[in-house]
């Protein structure tokens, strides 16, 4: 997947693309002084590279404060042109207005990652959540660490709250069928990349075959390789380490719902309309079509925790941004507008990258965020995998 733009919403889902994506986050910032007086907000035009913890640090407001006075879902997703208002000291993250003193909040603690660190893991050996870890440290829709980075750990009762102990969740079966990918397989079931790679020990390509059987951490229990109607229907809540919150799921579950209750074009007719939308949009189609492979398995009823949708896996507010570059307004439900999205932010990669790969890793992991540290590992797992597949398609 997956994977993971940010105020505008594509027109169709406009009531429920209150979610971050899977798979591409462009940002960055220009300031525009818009309020007068003392205390009074202002407003800060996003540019290319900007992240919410660095406008923070520019403007002496907090990732918290900005990411609550922009009702932000995810305070690693904003993209160049959003205006942000930016609460000044003083002034209340809803309205401007003066607040009283707040009560001292505990003090907030630093962690260095190690190898192995999770966001979820720092999170319950401090008492904080992932949510206040990545508002903190402003980091993208993954949740992405890396070891040497230095996190600030908002304490208990700070910030966002922190999360209550999870239910247990039990580990299903599945038998892996051609097309697969552990990617797909983890959007579907809810799970992470991560975790059904450690329960089955794979290796670092993350290779599947075809008949094999996984464990699948989390999932509800599967026996087969076809999931029931309800487990199809069904968003979990978490992807690639991170917990989304209520309204991002309850929109993903809204647009699943939307797509598995209507007619759908099969994978077959969805990688045809990938390969001529490549063609006509003047971008390489066996890279469209091996994006696709990976990110869908070219089924376009598909839909992440982070409400990322359908055969291309986009993003409602990256959809916008694409439907900026083509003109008209793009609905993500529809199977060829959604081509179309995905199609027209690959061409934009692969003109402003610096090579193919980096364009690749921009689509999964963000460019903004591939600038900033380079690709992860699993952004190269999938760089991979998705080169290995265009000599596939080619």
């Amino acid at each position: 997947m997956s994977s993971r733009a940010h105020a505008l919403r594509a027109r169709p889902v406009r009531r429920v693309a209150t979610g971050t994506g899977a798979t591409l986050v462009l940002a960055g910032a220009a300031i525009a002084a818009s309020a007068t007086g003392a205390h009074a907000d202002s407003d800060y035009r996003v540019r290319d590279g900007d992240t919410v913890s660095g406008i923070a640090q520019r403007t002496g407001a907090t990732v918290t404060s900005i990411t609550s006075a922009n009702r932000l879902a995810d305070p690693g997703r904003i993209y160049a042109g959003q205006v942000l208002r930016i609460p000044s000291a003083g002034s209340s993250s809803a309205g401007g207005t003066s607040a009283s003193p707040a009560p001292s909040a505990p003090a907030a603690r630093s962690h260095t990652v190690r190898g192995g660190d999770t966001v979820s893991a720092i999170a319950r050996t401090y008492g904080s959540s992932v949510p206040a870890i990545v508002q903190a440290n402003g980091l993208d829709h993954r949740a992405f660490i890396r070891i040497g980075q230095q996190l600030t750990i908002p304490a208990h009762g700070s910030g966002t709250p922190a999360a209550a102990t999870p239910t247990p969740t039990t580990s299903g079966g599945y038998t892996v069928r051609t097309g697969d990918t552990v990617s797909a397989i983890a959007a579907r079931h809810g799970t992470t990349v991560q975790a059904v790679v450690a329960a089955n020990g794979l290796d670092a390509r993350a290779f599947i075959r075809a008949g094999q059987r996984l464990t699948v951490p989390g999932a509800a229990a599967s026996t087969t390789g076809t999931t029931s109607t309800a487990s199809t229907d069904k968003v979990g809540n978490t992807f690639a380490g991170r917990t989304y919150a209520d309204d991002v799921v309850a929109a993903a579950n809204a647009n699943k719902s939307t797509l598995v209750g209507q007619s759908a074009p099969t994978r077959a007719q969805m990688q045809e309309k990938v390969r001529a939308t490549a063609s006509q949009m003047g971008v390489d189609p066996a890279l469209a079509l091996a994006v696709a492979y990976q990110e869908s398995g070219f089924n376009h009823t598909a839909v992440s925790p982070a409400n990322a949708i359908g055969t291309m896996q986009v993003i409602p507010t990256s959809g916008e941004w694409a439907s900026q570059m083509v003109g008209r307004d793009l609905d993500l439900l529809d199977p060829d507008d959604n081509v179309v999205a995905g199609v027209a932010i690959l061409r934009t990669l692969v003109r402003t990258s610096p090579d193919l790969p980096t364009a690749i890793a921009s689509y999964y992991q963000g460019a903004g965020s591939v600038q900033r540290n380079g690709m992860y590992a699993d952004t190269r797992r999938y760089v991979a995998n998705v080169q290995t597949l265009m000599s596939r398609f080619g």
